[in-house]
């Protein structure tokens, strides 16, 4: 900061001082307010009063009229064609979500460029971080942001139809979206076929899931419940670690339903947090048994300090269906002041896009590229009597594509 003077009217005009000013710059021509820039209100120093001639919104106008405020926002998108949920700073030719998101956020006018470029001056966290092709009904995202009048409105305007905001609540100034969240809530859609036994039915669209099949699936599905060591289901955990431990709450396969001519089902869990490929392993050691490529002793024995070699079933079919705040909202949720973190007046929003843009998509990529049924010609390479050359072939290729990747969901692994 320098010291700046004018000189007055008149050949014998006085210097005159006229206070401090900023004299860094980027490049354009700046318009800068000699007056010392004020805290907002939650203690922050707000973003540089500098107005650039010809930019379609004016930075110091809205610092005057909108204050800065942490919220949530509520996420829905199609994930196929994105590198996963979480911006790869760096990795600009594999797109992300937040690569969208974000440039959204700048140009509709509710965060500064310079926020955009660093996504910590805004406090952005997520609440899960999908894998690669992932799609998300109810992600929630937390960052401090102007309240622009007609907010939700302009940022969907300069996103692309199938990423959507579905909703936005203020939270406390110290929200975390991924620290404060208690439970997640997946779904798995898959084609049906995935249960038939490869000795004794048909392994094409031509399967149909009988009730006696599904009760065995959930029968399976139903040993998850409780705490586990789910070491086995990620990668480069040990069997001693405590992080390897979750605590899984509800899970269960639903009844079928027939699109395209393919019949398909879904396997819903909620669990506190899950680390990297956990259910996709989940679910794939159940196809494993269902096939009986696996015996029915194998999932006790995953709990184990021993390597077992578990299949990590297609990335397609997963969603991140919801996030759950008890806590919070227990604390906060009816203080007067903020919003319960629940969305039921979202809730046919949420259906909606479901049914235009993931159940389409995973079902169009399933019955063009055959992902499951590619993936299930794999099965017979792996080893299930636990030898540890699969084990670590598995591991090696998460470590080669974890950068492009990402993570799955929620936990200590994203």
């Amino acid at each position: 900061m320098e010291m700046w003077w004018r000189k007055g009217k008149g050949a014998c005009g006085k210097w005159q001082k006229v206070g401090q000013m900023d004299i860094s710059f980027s490049g354009k021509e700046l318009i800068v307010d000699s007056a010392k820039q004020p805290r907002s209100d939650d203690g922050e120093n707000e973003h540089s009063a500098k107005r650039f001639k010809g930019d379609k919104y004016d930075v110091h106008e809205i610092q005057k009229k909108y204050p800065k405020k942490k919220v949530v926002l509520l996420l829905s998108y199609a994930g196929k064609g994105y590198h996963g949920m979480q911006r790869n700073v760096g990795s600009s030719q594999f797109k992300t979500i937040e690569d969208d998101l974000i440039h959204a956020l700048v140009q509709s006018g509710c965060i500064p460029e310079n926020h955009g470029e660093d996504i910590k001056k805004m406090s952005f966290q997520r609440c899960s971080r999908t894998d690669k092709g992932v799609s998300a009904a109810g992600q929630i995202v937390s960052l401090k942001v102007w309240l622009i009048d007609n907010i939700v409105e302009k940022i969907n305007d300069y996103l692309p139809s199938h990423i959507r905001i579905l909703g936005l609540k203020r939270v406390t100034g110290g929200f975390n979206s991924k620290n404060a969240c208690d439970a997640r809530t997946y779904l798995y859609m898959l084609p049906t076929f995935a249960f038939a036994h490869k000795d004794l039915d048909v392994q094409d669209e031509m399967y149909r899931l009988s009730q006696e099949t599904l009760r065995r699936v959930n029968s399976f599905l139903a040993r998850y419940k409780g705490t586990h060591n789910f070491h086995n289901f990620t990668s480069q955990k040990s069997p001693r670690n405590p992080s390897a431990k979750r605590y899984i709450m509800e899970i269960h396969c639903e009844n079928p339903f027939v699109r395209e001519g393919l019949e398909f089902t879904e396997i819903k869990v909620k669990g506190q947090s899950f680390m990297m490929h956990q259910i996709r392993k989940m679910i794939g050691l159940v196809i494993a048994v269902m096939k009986g490529y696996a015996s029915d002793s194998i999932m006790e024995r995953s709990w184990g300090e021993e390597k077992v070699d578990i299949p990590k079933a297609p990335g397609l079919g997963l969603v991140l269906e919801a996030v759950h705040f008890e806590e919070y909202n227990r604390r906060f949720g009816s203080d007067g002041l903020h919003e319960a973190l629940e969305w039921d007046g979202e809730e046919q929003s949420i259906t909606g896009f479901k049914q235009q843009y993931i159940y389409p998509t995973i079902i169009k990529t399933e019955l063009e590229e055959k992902s499951m049924l590619n993936w299930l010609n794999t099965l017979p390479i792996h080893d299930f009597d636990a030898t540890a050359s699969g084990v670590q072939l598995d591991e090696d290729n998460s470590k080669e594509n974890k950068a492009l990747e990402g993570s799955d969901v929620g936990g200590d692994s994203d």
